[in-house]
């Protein structure tokens, strides 16, 4: 679920990655506007508007999974949705993207199966990728153990066959994205994620605008470990990390090769909990969640900004699997709250998908 520290983890290590990925696809479309310009500009929305993506995490995960990720689709606002393909109940929502083809859906590329009683192993196979597999046989249940274990050709070869499952499947992507952040720890995988999507045309999730979110992230998690180390002072500065500036130029990399990129990334809705000793119940958790997606819509700069949740209906089975059920929920009461919708509404923010923002970058690359 976290992203922020592989995604910083590749910029400490940018000047290599950008020397791989510079082997590569040559940029083939036009010059890049200047720095100052919002990639939400750059693909045809006015200046100062702030353009969202709701985007569902964790589809085909679960039974429960999917019955949170379709209502929050079709009774809420959330409105893209990204598919772990080597989980068991992707069969079933495969099945119903087919019957309903306009929704946003990508690939939530999976190398982590983390769950203790719930687990899932490579689509390659243990022979083709013995690093990608534990001694149970399933994928690592810890992103530090992939990049331990796995060899990038490893971590290629599964993310190939996972988009490889899909189009057997007859579902075609509209993005790819990373579960847990996994291809973002190091710059050898990150290198091959983006060698995938540019290779077939298909947008990668990267933050590479102003990451006025991912900033603030990094610096309440700074924060909380100089608590834990007894380190902090009330109103100590807490300097947002130069490296973070790194990601530009990997988002502008991106960009040159054809694909959209993104102004900034929200991450932090699954920490979202209720305080310590409060029994979660619907309405609880429904306000808590509902009023923290609000105050981040309003604190939305202007630009394209992704915002990750993971909305589920648990049943009596999911608390087998996951003890993440509770906010799970709260995201999807949270997107079927009319008050969010109202958010929106007052504070102009418009609603957009990656579909759509792939076919605005396909018009530029052409010139139209």
């Amino acid at each position: 679920m976290k992203i922020l520290s592989p995604l910083l983890l590749l910029c400490i290590f940018f000047p290599a990655f950008a020397n791989t990925f510079a082997q590569g696809k040559r940029p083939t479309s036009r010059p890049v506007a200047p720095a100052a310009q919002t990639y939400a500009e750059k693909l045809g929305w006015n200046k100062g508007d702030r353009v969202v993506i709701l985007h569902i995490d964790d589809a085909g995960m679960s039974y429960d999974s999917n019955l949170g990720t379709i209502r929050a689709l079709e009774d809420g606002i959330a409105n893209s949705v990204s598919v772990m393909m080597p989980c068991p109940w992707v069969p079933a929502f495969v099945h119903y993207l087919k019957e309903h083809p306009a929704v946003d859906a990508g690939l939530h590329l999976t190398l982590t199966s983390e769950w203790r009683d719930y687990r899932w192993g490579p689509l390659v196979g243990k022979p083709a990728a013995p690093g990608l597999v534990d001694p149970e046989g399933a994928l690592w249940p810890a992103v530090g153990q992939v990049v331990e274990n796995a060899s990038p050709d490893e971590v290629e070869k599964e993310i190939r066959a996972q988009l490889e499952r899909a189009r057997a499947m007859g579902f075609e992507p509209t993005h790819l994205d990373s579960h847990m952040g996994t291809l973002f720890a190091t710059p050898e995988f990150m290198e091959r994620y983006i060698k995938l999507g540019v290779e077939e045309k298909i947008p990668v999730m990267f933050p590479g605008g102003h990451n006025y979110f991912l900033a603030e992230q990094y610096t309440e998690e700074a924060k909380a470990q100089l608590i834990r180390e007894g380190k902090y002072t009330e109103g100590q500065a807490l300097p947002t990390p130069p490296v973070l500036a790194q990601t530009k130029a990997v988002g502008q990399m991106i960009w040159n090769a054809g694909l959209p990129v993104l102004d900034d990334l929200h991450n932090t809705s699954y920490g979202w909990k209720l305080p310590a000793g409060v029994t979660a119940t619907p309405e609880n958790l429904q306000k808590m969640k509902t009023e923290k997606y609000a105050e981040a819509l309003r604190k939305m700069k202007p630009g394209l900004t992704m915002v990750i949740m993971h909305c589920t209906h648990p049943t009596e089975v999911f608390e087998k699997i996951s003890d993440s059920g509770a906010t799970r929920q709260g995201d999807l009461l949270a997107m079927l709250d009319p008050a969010l919708r109202e958010t929106l509404r007052k504070e102009g923010i418009i609603l957009t998908t990656w579909r759509e923002v792939k076919e605005r970058r396909e018009k530029l690359a052409a010139g139209k």
